[in-house]
């Protein structure tokens, strides 16, 4: 059940797209936030484009994995207080484990990280222990940073084969606490993203290593959905890569958090948990 609140069939919103460097300077993005600003340092910048955002709400099987990129579900958690890391390992990541085995058909799906995010009014971007929202247009993995993150997290005598057949990053998103009718997630449907024209590789820096992520430029054919007021007995999965890559199924979801102005004035901020898998198969 989604909360109480009129159902509107469109929010119009700015959206964060990324402007990649000038003179074909390779982008990057330190995973280090600065502790005052909470910001990451980075050498592109981002525009504020305006869209309209569909409200898939009573229309969420229009949303699929393979077409669109992302589908809804309605599962309820057992694991409910998501209070600490070791609670959510222990507990969370069992249950999230057999949810995208059971409705991907996935054989083997391995859990490499998650982020709880609690929007507090006046934190920063990052500020320890209150992780905020994303807002600015991105994927998570590009396909070499899928690549890498098998080999990363799965032991070596298992890569070979295990890349040898489909393997996806999914990511599966829900509410806590209460349903998100704060600064919600919208993601792109990617047949009306081109990927050849739209993307960009971004370098992320960690301390120890380097991975990589997408940024997006903006195009006004994307097209942007959301369902309103998702409960924490909803979640949403996020294809963020996939091995097949021939036209046929969509590859990864550009995805934000956004200001939702049809947002009803004295709802709780958003809090929510994303936890990230590398998804395999038979």
């Amino acid at each position: 059940m989604s909360s109480d609140f009129p159902v509107h069939p469109f929010a119009k919103a700015a959206l964060n797209y990324g402007v990649p460097p000038a003179d074909g300077i390779r982008p990057y993005q330190y995973t280090n936030a600065d502790p005052i600003t909470g910001e990451r340092r980075k050498n592109y910048t981002h525009e504020p484009k305006e869209v309209i955002i569909e409200n898939l709400r009573g229309k969420e099987h229009l949303a699929s994995l393979d077409t669109t990129g992302f589908q809804y579900f309605k599962h309820p958690s057992k694991h409910t207080s998501f209070a600490n890391d070791e609670e959510i390992v222990r507990e969370y990541y069992p249950e999230t484990i057999e949810l995208i085995k059971k409705y991907t058909g996935a054989s083997r799906v391995v859990i490499f990280d998650h982020t709880v995010r609690r929007r507090r009014l006046g934190k920063v971007v990052d500020e320890p222990g209150a992780r905020q929202p994303v807002n600015g247009v991105h994927v998570d993995q590009s396909g070499k940073a899928a690549v890498a993150r098998v080999h990363r997290h799965l032991p070596a005598e298992d890569v070979p084969q295990l890349l040898q057949k489909r393997f996806q990053i999914i990511n599966l998103w829900r509410p806590i606490s209460h349903p998100a009718d704060d600064w919600p997630l919208t993601l792109c449907d990617y047949r009306s993203v081109n990927p050849e024209k739209d993307v960009f590789s971004v370098a992320f820096i960690y301390p120890d290593r380097e991975g990589e992520t997408l940024g997006m430029k903006y195009n006004p054919n994307h097209k942007w959905k959301y369902v309103s007021g998702l409960t924490p007995e909803e979640f949403v999965l996020i294809k963020c890569s996939d091995s097949i890559d021939d036209g046929s199924v969509a590859v990864f979801t550009p995805h934000t958090a956004f200001e939702d102005l049809n947002t009803p004035a004295g709802s709780p901020p958003r809090e929510s948990i994303e936890i990230r898998t590398l998804v395999f198969y038979d």
